[in-house]
């Protein structure tokens, strides 16, 4: 099986990012972890322009805590939920960095640092990657506004209030910024590819991506052992469809079950909190990935992981109309290097 592995020209490294969440996520687990958490308006008057400014704030941090300046960014990869993406739009306006938007529902983070590390690695010395979501506008735009009441399904996974943001840098002058002993390095990355099982609940979200997860990590190890990683982190099935990733796998003789967690179970407690099959959104694998993972490989707790980004390639009207949801999966294999031997 073809693998379509793309190794980076240059060697890229994540060296800043910035992570914002709303108050749910704040009483999770992680909640002490992320940079900035508000009280889910963030001072505007809309769930939507609320959603605006945390990919502002998120990435004013990756910027600062990397000691960059907009201009030193050579391109700049964002999306969101919302229609025409109009979160990073609106929210990334006045940065004035050359502007690539994206559309790969849950799967944008990967999808991002995709991007940004092959321009970083040709084009630019550096790129920025930026992603959000909020449960309330996510809400008004796929289900029911919150004044409706609706009943959630069991397999409804919960929206994260949140956004990512990471500086993505050839330059190894950068790294040094860091101060740290490892500094995470993107060795490689493989495009997902569309795969439909013919879902149709918009409350499943977990089953109907699940199968491309599957598909993108069975051509990734065709060349290598899911036993190489101290974790394959995907974001986000959920509770439902991380089950049924580990049996998809397992039928074909691939067992991740050791070393699979999964972003939307990490973000929150299923006993403290009623999220149901746990979390989702673009915003939910952005901000478990800067926050935590990143942190831990920069520590040395991990040195090599994959990560997996999860996307539902549908909306409203395809929901309404009664088609079927295809499922996307990019992934980025990400290891940590010591600072002193680059």
């Amino acid at each position: 099986m073809k693998t379509d592995i793309i190794t980076p020209r240059r060697r890229v490294f994540i060296v800043s990012s910035g992570s914002v969440v709303g108050q749910k996520e704040k009483s999770g687990p992680l909640g002490d972890l992320f940079d900035l958490s508000g009280d889910d308006r963030f001072g505007k008057d809309t769930w939507e322009k609320s959603e605006a400014e945390m990919q502002r704030l998120a990435l004013g941090i990756a910027l600062r805590k990397g000691e960059f300046t907009a201009e030193q960014m050579g391109a700049l990869f964002a999306g969101d939920l919302i229609n025409q993406c109009i979160s990073s739009s609106y929210g990334l306006l006045d940065y004035k960095i050359p502007f690539l938007g994206l559309f790969g529902a849950c799967s944008t983070c990967a999808e991002g640092l995709l991007m940004a590390s092959v321009y970083a690695s040709t084009y630019y010395d550096r790129c920025a990657a930026v992603t959000s979501s909020h449960f309330c506008s996510a809400e008004r735009q796929f289900r029911y506004p919150l004044e409706y009441g609706g009943q959630r399904a069991p397999t409804t996974q919960w929206t994260v209030t949140g956004s990512g943001a990471f500086v993505v840098s050839s330059k190894t002058d950068d790294i040094q910024l860091n101060r740290s002993v490892f500094v995470p390095e993107i060795a490689g990355v493989l495009p997902g590819r569309m795969v439909d099982r013919g879902i149709t609940d918009a409350n499943n979200m977990g089953a109907a991506m699940a199968p491309s997860a599957a598909d993108t990590l069975m051509r990734f190890f065709s060349a290598h052992s899911p036993d190489e990683f101290d974790l394959i982190v995907t974001g986000d099935l959920g509770r439902e469809g991380s089950g049924i990733l580990v049996d998809l796998l397992g039928a074909h003789g691939t067992d991740i079950s050791k070393n699979h967690v999964d972003c939307g179970t990490m973000i929150y407690s299923p006993d403290a909190q009623d999220v149901h099959a746990g979390g989702s959104g673009c915003g939910c694998s952005a901000v478990v990935l800067s926050a935590d993972i990143l942190e831990n490989i920069k520590s040395g707790k991990l040195s090599d992981i994959l990560f997996i980004g999860t996307g539902a390639l549908m909306n409203p009207l395809s929901v309404n109309q009664g088609q079927t949801i295809p499922g996307i999966a990019h992934l980025v294999h990400i290891k940590g290097s010591k600072v002193k031997d680059i």
